[in-house]
């Protein structure tokens, strides 16, 4: 049964385009549905608490299996133990259905957070009981309290030995207030909580319990859903998802009126430019669902206020309005901050092209990339000179590793370029995308990384012990001086140092930022690799094949100690002879070749290299393959100019 309570009160209406109140009209609330996001940092334990949530909730049955992470349903997702899509789920408590999201956690992923906390009116903020607030934990909250959400803070992994929970509260109220929060959002509930035992304290020395009071507290302080009876219909997609029965989906939330399967509605698509007028359609919705635990439930209609799925609509998009057709009313658009990092995408045209893949076309490649630019309103795809490449520009290296990653295990060929960052033009001035980062590390090695810091143009900002004598350390510089970073932070550190980073604004170019220092060694003929050239070319560098790997003319076989590439016959076999020695042929010590990750090999290449991806392999090139059409592009620009 819907509950429905009419504020005394009145709401004054505003629109985010121009900042002026329309009108005031009395609300409805519902009180049966709380709609809350789980927004933290990377790895402090959303899902593994939204998982306790589903358990304790009743969803499961008692002799039900059920993985671990369940709302992490891309293979990528339980491999690398991060969330990168946007997931809902929803539990019954005492007659309230709670519609819960589950957000990502890196920053490269921000856009996905940023679209979510409009479908809510709540936000549930998670804080590792050790490491307090980090760099994900600054732009969660800052975009909580753009969209006037007072979170609930959860200091989890209150078990951890070296858990500090009031310290990290106390960096949480002045993370607040270096956010500039209202006074009234310092009033935020606080609760201590083991997501992966499933237990819940009130204060940080109470006994455990179940999590009813967290369930308690997100009824009484998430604000139940409001809207206007007289109000047209209105509700706004904010995230695209496929069935394989019904096709597409539209996800998002009804704002005023009713939605019903079968029905009639206008789609108006938002106005981007000031003055210019939305386009509005006809369309017809086919079927609805509605977020009960993990599954999408059927239904017939759904009210204000409550989160839907919509089928039978192919040319709706993201941001998206579904209207009365009699009386359309588009929602405000979203705002969604600008990617910083682009990269190429081409069709695979080397000599082992379609050998490994199903997909190698340029027509399949673009209808993917143009696939994932409607799905997620943070990647934009831009043609190129070449046909045949298309620009892809993305939040950061991780977002764009993760897209490289699923086409290939999609069945996809392509060759992909080094990044590079987005630059503007801010009143005459070349400006480019900053970043603030913290390192995380054992104290000793805060002077190495300082010092690796200094040519890619980054200014120390503050430094405070992290606990068991490792040192947090925060930086700024421009984001291309992260590009390639993170492996030499690992050298560096010995494995031992953690990175986080988020966008930080725009500045005048900062100058020359060097890369790698090093060479390549670079295959001038096709064959198979033996162990007689690899002892040869040992002393030249560190090899990246081993024997009986098939190389190509062009193709990286590994780092030359010198800053110079090389070209170098990798396939070359020892001669026999008659001759024979006392003491026979000496044996032959390989060292092991280095294997690179997809994100390692992203930061390896030059601007003159490339990386091609296929289901089978990662192989490192020359964009030009051809040793004698490298050498005439090399005398042509070394040649000054007329």
């Amino acid at each position: 049964m819907l509950t429905f309570t009419v504020a005394r009160s009145f709401q004054g209406l505003r629109t985010p385009n121009d900042n002026l109140e329309l009108f005031a009209v009395p609300t409805v609330t519902r009180d049966d549905i709380r709609n809350l996001a789980i927004i933290a940092h990377v790895d402090h334990g959303k899902t593994t608490l939204v998982d306790a949530m589903l358990h304790q909730s009743g969803i499961f049955r008692a002799n039900q299996r059920v993985a671990e992470r369940v709302m992490d349903s891309i293979d990528l997702e339980r491999e690398k133990g991060i969330t990168i899509l946007a997931k809902n789920t929803a539990v019954d408590y005492r007659g309230t259905r709670i519609n819960i999201v589950d957000t990502p956690g890196h920053a490269d992923f921000g856009g996905e957070v940023e679209r979510i906390l409009r479908l809510v009116d709540g936000a549930l903020l998670l804080v590792d009981a050790a490491d307090g607030p980090m760099p994900q934990t600054h732009f969660v909250v800052n975009k909580a309290l753009e969209a006037g959400l007072t979170p609930i803070v959860v200091i989890n992994k209150i078990d951890r030995p070296d858990a500090r929970p009031a310290a990290v509260l106390e960096a949480v109220y002045d993370l607040l207030i270096d956010l500039e929060a209202p006074e009234a959002m310092l009033e935020f509930p606080v609760l201590y909580t083991c997501a992966k035992a499933g237990t819940c304290r009130r204060s940080p020395d109470a006994e455990d319990e179940s999590l009813a009071p967290l369930f308690e507290t997100i009824l009484r302080c998430v604000p139940a859903p409001r809207h206007d009876p007289e109000h047209p219909l209105q509700a706004q997609v904010t995230t695209l998802d496929w069935d394989d029965y019904v096709g597409r989906l539209a996800i998002g939330r009804v704002y005023h009126g009713t939605l019903r399967s079968g029905a009639t509605v206008a789609l108006v698509r938002p106005s981007h430019q000031p003055g210019e007028a939305p386009g509005i359609e006809s369309a017809k919705i086919s079927q609805l669902f509605s977020y009960r635990g993990l599954e999408r439930v059927p239904v017939t209609e759904v009210g204000a206020g409550e989160l839907v799925a919509v089928a039978g609509i192919d040319a709706i998009e993201v941001g998206d309005t579904l209207a009365d057709p009699e009386d359309p009313r588009p929602r405000p658009a979203m705002v969604i901050d600008e990617p910083t990092l682009a990269m190429s995408f081409g069709i695979n045209d080397g000599p082992f092209a379609g050998r490994e893949g199903t997909h190698v076309t340029s027509s399949k490649l673009r209808q993917r990339l143009m696939k994932e630019a409607r799905g997620n309103v943070s990647i934009r795809v831009e043609p190129t000179e070449a046909p045949d490449t298309l620009q892809v520009i993305g939040r950061g290296e991780l977002q764009l590793a993760i897209l490289i990653e699923m086409m290939r295990r999609e069945g996809y060929e392509l060759v992909v370029g080094k990044p590079e960052v987005v630059t503007r033009d801010i009143e005459g001035r070349l400006c480019e995308p900053m970043e603030r980062l913290w390192i995380d590390c054992p104290e000793e090695h805060v002077g190495a990384v300082t010092q690796a810091l200094g040519p890619r143009r980054g200014r120390m900002t503050e430094v405070h012990g992290a606990g068991s004598g490792r040192v947090r350390v925060s930086y700024r510089l421009p984001a291309r001086g992260l590009i390639g970073f993170r492996t030499e932070l690992l050298t560096e550190t010995r494995g031992t140092g953690i990175m986080n980073h988020i966008f930080d604004g725009w500045e005048p170019w900062q100058g020359a930022i060097p890369h790698r220092a090093s060479g390549s060694l670079v295959a001038d003929r096709s064959g198979r690799v033996t162990a007689y050239a690899i002892e040869q070319l040992q002393p030249r560098g560190t090899l990246m094949v081993g024997p009986g790997a098939e190389v190509y003319e062009g193709m990286i076989i590994g780092e030359h100690v010198r800053s110079s590439d090389l070209d170098v016959n990798i396939t070359r076999e020892k001669r026999l002879t008659n001759m024979r020695s006392s003491t026979g042929d000496e044996l032959e010590r390989l060292a092991l070749p280095k294997r690179l990750s997809l994100e390692q090999s992203l930061e390896f290449i030059k601007g003159d290299e490339a990386l091609e991806v296929t289901p089978a392999a990662y192989r490192l090139r020359k964009r030009t393959l051809g040793v004698t059409a490298r050498r005439v592009h090399a005398k042509r620009a070394a040649r000054p100019a007329s």
